[in-house]
């Protein structure tokens, strides 16, 4: 019996487009799992197309951010939003890329408490408003970004990583999007 990945009655297409096969073949080589995320939007490949390649963009193409750096950002987003899906899978990523589970779980809980860089912190904080207030956003949040030694550029791929952690959370939990089992005993 097929695990159920949300709440919705969604079947992926079958069989599925042998590029996306291939993906999900590589999925399994590298990461021993097909993420559930991929999963759920397997009903619809254009759409899964789509999150797949703005997902990688944001999350693996080059950046002044490292790849830790955006799993934080994904992190403490999906703490905000409650997004249990993305706390499981991402703080995963954050406990493999940085070798302590300790900053996973401070994470999750409170980033505040997190042993950060000064650095870190302002790309959490600019985060955080980012995702309770944006609208509250002004110049001297960006300034703040640039004290710390953000770019521009940093600034854009920051934002960008909040906002679409914040779509998805909301789709996650919506859809009560199921994370991979896996996750939970890796990297502790």
């Amino acid at each position: 019996m097929t695990e159920k990945v949300t709440a919705l009655e969604l079947s992926p297409v079958d069989p599925l487009p042998s590029e996306t096969q291939k993906y999900f073949d590589i999925c399994m080589d590298k990461l021993g799992l097909v993420p559930n995320v991929l999963k759920a939007y397997a009903f619809d490949v254009d759409k899964l197309n789509a999150f797949t390649t703005l997902y990688n963009d944001l999350m693996l193409a080059d950046s002044g951010l490292t790849k830790l750096q955006r799993e934080m950002i994904a992190v403490v987003v999906s703490s905000l939003n409650r997004c249990v899906y993305c706390l499981t899978a991402h703080g995963q990523a954050v406990r493999e890329l940085s070798g302590d589970p300790v900053l996973g779980e401070h994470l999750i809980m409170n980033y505040r408490v997190a042993s950060l860089t000064p650095k870190e912190r302002a790309m959490l904080d600019f985060a955080v408003k980012m995702t309770e207030a944006s609208h509250t956003i002004e110049e001297e949040d960006r300034e703040a970004l640039r004290a710390a030694g953000w770019t521009d550029r940093d600034i854009w791929d920051i934002a960008n990583v909040t906002g679409f952690f914040n779509m998805t959370n909301r789709v996650a939990s919506a859809t009560d999007m199921a994370p991979n089992p896996e996750y939970y005993a890796r990297n502790r």
